[in-house]
């Protein structure tokens, strides 16, 4: 893999959406402290979800009493994840007003979009008739499981390309295909599902605004081993995570923000360490060294916040 003509840096402005698996790449790119808005709906597995926050982002949609419902004592929205969810109608209306705001304003500016699809399969809302983000628990009676085939991932994220470039021509989008495996689904439908993402992001890649950063295939045929998974077997764990990450950098990291990765990562480790004695001498010289690294780095970077 290459280096990007158009890479990330201290200066980009990013926006990640999609499956669990943007949250590692998400939680990597915060830890840099590289600038950026992520899953302001939450996890979203799907591209028909994906679509629908664009579409409610760039066209400035208000969410209202009817696009929220109560169950389980919470109230929920099936357009977004339930850590959105909320006791009180008016909080989580609030919530989702405000993620739509914050996803408009960060459309218009993103340097860069990354979009992880976990899964081509989706529940309708018989009652709807609606495709859901998410079921929120409740009883399955109520929808009916659909695959979305290639050209229906196809169209989806076609319209999702055309919605954010008529207020931000100039974004970069990377797509990547999510190597969480979801195999409550069943191991051969797993790999049908997997496969329609990846043909589908693969017939959109004729602009060259458009990209493919391979975590799947990273995933599946470079760390094909139970070891590089966490307890579960379905997740990458922490070696893996840190591997991708690696190839990710190599491809979407600008090399000359490598050094300053450095010292905040440096910085970082600082601000965990925990002192035995945090009044002794020692302690305080390793503070001071700490803050002069952080006064380098404000230098460079005024906005940069620890």
């Amino acid at each position: 893999m290459s280096k990007s003509e158009n890479p990330i840096d201290y200066s980009s402005q990013l926006l990640l959406l999609g499956s669990c698996f943007s949250e590692n790449i998400g939680a990597k790119l915060e830890y840099f402290k590289f600038q950026g808005l992520q899953n302001p709906f939450g996890i979203l597995f799907h591209p028909l979800a994906i679509e629908k926050l664009i579409q409610k982002s760039v066209h400035q949609e208000v969410f209202t009493e009817k696009d929220v419902f109560h169950e389980n004592e919470q109230w929920h929205s099936f357009d977004a994840h339930s850590c959105l969810s909320n006791p009180s109608k008016e909080k989580i209306i609030d919530d989702l007003n405000d993620a739509v705001q914050n996803t408009t304003a960060q459309l218009k500016k993103a340097s860069h979009i990354i979009i992880t699809l976990g899964t081509a399969w989706v529940y309708r809302n018989n009652a709807s008739e609606k495709v859901v983000a998410n079921c929120h628990k409740v009883p399955q009676v109520n929808f009916n499981k659909e695959l979305l085939s290639v050209n229906d991932v196809k169209q989806s994220l076609q319209r999702t390309i055309e919605m954010v470039q008529s207020i931000n021509p100039a974004v970069q989008f990377i797509f990547t295909v999510s190597p969480v495996r979801h195999l409550k689904d069943g191991f051969v439908e797993n790999q049908l599902s997997k496969s329609h993402l990846i043909s589908a992001i693969h017939n959109v890649l004729e602009d060259n605004k458009i990209s493919y950063f391979p975590s799947y295939e990273l995933m599946m045929d470079e760390l094909r081993d139970y070891r590089f998974y966490a307890k579960d077997m379905i997740h990458p764990n922490e070696v893996a995570i840190d591997y991708i990450w690696e190839k990710f950098c190599e491809v979407w990291i600008a090399s000359n923000v490598y050094p300053t990765m450095k010292k905040i990562e440096k910085i970082q480790k600082g601000i965990l360490h925990k002192p035995f004695n945090d009044k002794s001498e020692q302690h305080q010289k390793f503070l001071l060294k700490l803050n002069v690294l952080k006064s380098e780095i404000h230098k460079e970077y005024p906005d940069l916040v620890f």
